[in-house]
């Protein structure tokens, strides 16, 4: 099996304008991703919406992500935690997009990937030909394959 990226891509739905909070969360969990990119109303890939960003700016006060070391496990500033829930879930997706991501095409090798993750300390790039957006890569993806692709050697280390 040649492992390239199109034998690594997970196809997902991308987000536009008008989709919430909720919309971007079913389509993260469905297809075990942590991000998906928004696209404008042309199809072009303007940006990104990602779990990690909407938790922070919803559910996570700055404070908290400093003092996080010092707070105690039973520690909760959510009166009415199913309320919040609710709010965030109901909310629209734009507040939330971040600048455009980082792309690759299909046709790069994986080491290519790999280290464009590297370098910009990611951990998923966003497969897009000629402006058409094709599907995330992600390094448990790349992981993955290289599991299926070899190595009973290595298995036969690791047990």
């Amino acid at each position: 099996m040649r492992m390239n990226l199109n034998n690594i891509l997970i196809p997902t739905r991308v987000a536009t304008s008008g989709m919430t909070v909720e919309d971007v969360f079913i389509e993260c969990v469905r297809a075990h991703v942590q991000a998906i990119p928004y696209c404008n109303a042309l199809g072009g890939v303007t940006g990104r919406v990602t779990l990690k960003n909407v938790m922070q700016l919803s559910c996570l006060p700055e404070y908290m992500v400093e003092l996080a070391h010092i707070l105690s496990d039973g520690f909760s500033c959510l009166q009415d935690a199913e309320l919040k829930v609710k709010e965030v879930l109901n909310k629209p997706i734009e507040p939330y997009v971040q600048a455009p991501p980082h792309f690759i095409k299909s046709t790069a090798p994986t080491v290519k990937a790999l280290a464009m993750m590297e370098q910009r300390d990611t951990s998923y790039l966003f497969v897009v030909d000629n402006g058409e957006y094709k599907g995330i890569i992600t390094i448990q993806g790349i992981a993955q394959k290289m599991l299926e692709t070899d190595a009973p050697s290595l298995r036969t280390r690791a047990a």
